[in-house]
């Protein structure tokens, strides 16, 4: 077959190009779903992680039930960074699948959560290395001016954190969107799978995993060139 027969038994009939935007759209949304997900209980594991470091000391020498606690919920956060950093995501995919998840009907949620939590994982210790990162002398700063510990991170650290680690956490998001191509593996049709699926009834494999790759590397290259912008102009407001 010639080029545009290829492209025609492939993509045109019996209207095959919509296993690929379908799975696009499923790409797209556990991606961002997945995203969202990473940085809200991203931050959260940063925050005992970093309030236990920094405050290790005093709540030592304090004791008491405020120090067990804190003791407790750091040992949690590291058993979890532990465990989802050391492991494949697609091992997790498909334990939260087929074990902890059997029952559901949602592979889409089920990937969503899958993700997120894997994701999590990598934004907290990015929050965590900035937030590190601020020197102590800022924390002071916080407390002379009459700030408790809470008002000074969210004031005066943040602000700062987010500032340096915005980057890092774009990428991560780069390598969030990369990391789905293994959603094939529970059922669910994401832009891998979707190509797989043509490839499958057509026994032709380079058109349709070409236009996977395609897709994939316009999507990585526009959201590069975001975050190359975004860090110009940091540069730019840091001069």
């Amino acid at each position: 077959m010639n080029f545009k027969e290829q492209f025609i038994l492939n993509f045109v009939t019996d209207n095959r190009w919509t296993n690929i935007t379908t799975g696009l759209i499923h790409t797209i949304i556990i991606t961002i779903c997945a995203a969202l997900i990473g940085l809200v209980l991203g931050m959260i594991v940063a925050a005992v992680r970093t309030t236990y470091d920094k405050n290790c000391e005093s709540l030592k020498r304090r004791g008491g039930l405020g120090y067990i606690i804190m003791t407790f919920f750091n040992a949690v956060c590291k058993l979890y960074l532990t465990i989802f950093r050391g492991t494949p995501v697609v091992v997790q995919l498909m334990i939260m699948y087929y074990i902890i998840f059997a029952s559901a009907k949602n592979g889409l949620g089920v990937a969503i959560i899958a993700f997120g939590i894997n994701s999590a994982a990598y934004v907290a210790e990015i929050f965590r290395g900035g937030i590190m990162s601020i020197d102590n002398g800022q924390f002071e700063a916080g407390r002379s001016l009459g700030f408790n510990y809470i008002q000074t991170m969210m004031y005066i650290v943040i602000p700062q954190v987010i500032k340096a680690i915005l980057p890092a956490l774009l990428n991560e998001f780069i390598a969030l969107l990369k990391e789905t191509s293994v959603a094939g593996y529970v059922g669910i049709t994401d832009l891998t799978r979707g190509g797989n699926i043509i490839r499958g009834v057509t026994f032709s494999a380079f058109m349709p995993l070409i236009a996977v790759a395609l897709i994939y590397l316009i999507m990585v290259v526009c959201l590069t060139k975001v975050v190359g912008i975004i860090e110009r102009r940091l540069r730019k407001s840091e001069r």
